[in-house]
């Protein structure tokens, strides 16, 4: 029987801090099916950590798990937002927690699952909370991008905040933005208020592992997984979000994929040039999950090199359990 805060009260988990797994790692690398095979072994329910799996009507593009493997295990915040709607790490974080609190008050075991980052370090250490939006600042903000081009308000953040910016990616403008808000509003820096908070919120005892494969490995199957997402119709189901409103300014259809074939729909890039921009691009997505998680000091990193059935995958994660928390 594993140890996973089972049918215990969730005053009783919270207080005798039994952990909770988590199973992180890159895009392609075999979270799904070990995930719903170990839930499946242990009666387990499981927390998804995605940032855009989040979306209805988002199916093909973020690898969400089949009707079949949802039918086997149950799923929380799955298809819990329209496209067009805002949804931040905060909003995340209180459904998340809603879920592992149901799950623990009825008894049952929680798996978190994903490969987001920031979800995942605000649901293990709490979330920093800025000064609220400044509607006339970001739009200041905004006009000096348009006008001194792309790029602008990241070299203002690398120039004032630089140790945020290094968190950042060049082309994430939301994000950049809101770095330089706080910095104007606060006249402080966003790293500052991070460093301060340190997320040390905690409300559950996780334990992370951090799954792993070799790039030579990894990089074919990301291959492999984009030319069957293209065969499932990813491309119809793109197009039929825009036919339905939804439009590349979104942060939904800036997920991978949605955004290629926006362009590609657009006629700003061929078929054959969107699909090869994907791949690219979701190795390039993989890499910086690497590079995050290598910063989490809780992580512990499971090598999966060489496995590919969920049985054998899920019994190397059964082994780390063992080995370093001692939960089996």
């Amino acid at each position: 029987m594993v140890a996973l805060c089972l049918r215990v009260s969730v005053v009783n988990c919270m207080s005798s801090q039994k952990p909770i797994l988590i199973i992180a790692g890159p895009t392609a690398v075999g979270k799904t099916d070990a995930s719903i095979q170990l839930a499946r072994e242990w009666g387990a329910e499981i927390v998804s950590a995605d940032s855009m799996q989040i979306y209805r009507g988002m199916d093909i593009g973020t690898a969400k798990p089949t009707e079949e493997q949802r039918r086997q295990v149950y799923h929380h915040l799955i298809d819990v937002a329209d496209p067009a709607q805002p949804y931040s790490v905060g909003d995340y974080l209180r459904d998340a927690r809603t879920a592992i609190d149901a799950i623990l008050a009825s008894g049952g075991t929680p798996i978190v699952v994903g490969g987001t980052g920031l979800y995942i370090r605000a649901l293990m250490r709490g979330l920093f909370h800025g000064p609220p939006a400044d509607l006339e600042m970001r739009e200041r903000l905004l006009r000096k991008e348009a006008e001194l081009g792309e790029g602008a308000l990241y070299a203002d953040l690398a120039r004032l905040d630089p140790d945020a910016a290094v968190k950042i990616h060049p082309n994430d403008l939301r994000r950049t933005v809101r770095a330089l808000e706080v910095y104007y509003l606060r006249d402080r820096k966003l790293s500052d208020f991070h460093k301060e908070h340190a997320f040390q919120e905690k409300s559950y005892d996780f334990r992370l592992l951090f799954l792993v494969r070799s790039r030579a490995e990894l990089y074919p199957r990301i291959e492999e997984r984009v030319d069957r997402m293209i065969a499932a119709g990813l491309a119809d189901e793109v197009k039929a979000l825009m036919l339905k409103g939804y439009h590349g300014d979104l942060v939904s259809m800036q997920a991978l994929g949605y955004s290629h074939f926006i362009e590609y729909f657009n006629n700003r890039v061929p078929f054959d040039e969107a699909v090869a921009l994907l791949k690219r691009d979701t190795k390039r997505f993989a890499k910086r999950q690497f590079t995050w998680f290598r910063k989490e000091p809780d992580a512990r990193w499971v090598d999966i090199t060489g496995l590919e059935g969920s049985r054998d995958i899920a019994a190397r994660i059964k082994k780390n359990i063992e080995i370093s928390n001692n939960l089996v």
